[in-house]
């Protein structure tokens, strides 16, 4: 089986079973899940064809686009990087106490260290959070998403949290200025904190 371009047809599900050496059931399942996923169009009774991915896939598609190399990495993190300072902005704006302290604590878990994935998980947690304290809808289901891609391959970006002392007092000026209604400065505490993020990841 070669690579498929966006407006081929693919094979009949009899050709793909036989090829692939599965039954019918299985590729079928494996069809419906590429249609979920926006990256073929199935017409009953007509060919099934490949769509152009960028033009019609969600952020679902970058996890089969995992061995695509640095340019779709780079996308990923320039997209996490706008997104939380501007969740930082409305923060500050709309958090909850509940919110604010849940920051503060998250910021002291990260300076705790000791096990890189529990360090991560804790980065996770926090911009998490300053997502969710945001509130607005769109950039949490955003980062559902990003969850998805990100949580299941976290021990790949252990990176984020190396040199993890530098790091610490960004986190803490974030969740301060986020306590305290800043916007501005947690922005600009985001702002350091991720690209210290991806210059360790290479960025």
């Amino acid at each position: 089986m070669g690579r498929y371009r966006p407006g081929d047809r693919l094979p009949s599900q009899r050709a793909l079973a036989a090829d692939l050496n599965v039954n019918m059931s299985t590729v079928r399942e494996a069809l419906g899940r590429l249609e979920q996923l926006r990256l073929v169009e199935v017409r009953h009774g007509n060919a099934t064809r490949v769509l152009d991915w960028r033009k019609s896939g969600g952020l679902e598609s970058l996890v089969l686009q995992s061995g695509a190399g640095e340019p779709v990495l780079g996308d990923l993190f320039e997209a996490r990087r706008l997104l939380l300072v501007e969740s930082a902005r409305l923060a500050a704006e709309r958090r909850s106490e509940e919110q604010a302290s849940t920051l503060l604590e998250l910021a002291h878990a990260v300076a705790l260290g000791g096990d890189p994935e529990k360090v991560l998980l804790a980065d996770w947690e926090f911009m998490s959070s300053l997502v969710e304290a945001a509130d607005n809808l769109v950039f949490q289901l955003v980062m559902n998403s990003v969850r998805e891609l990100y949580l299941p391959r976290v021990q790949a970006f252990a990176a984020l949290v190396s040199e993890l002392e530098e790091l610490v007092p960004i986190y803490m000026q974030a969740a301060e200025a986020v306590a305290a209604h800043d916007g501005e400065s947690a922005a600009r505490a985001i702002v350091s904190l991720t690209a210290a993020q991806e210059v360790r990841l290479g960025g």
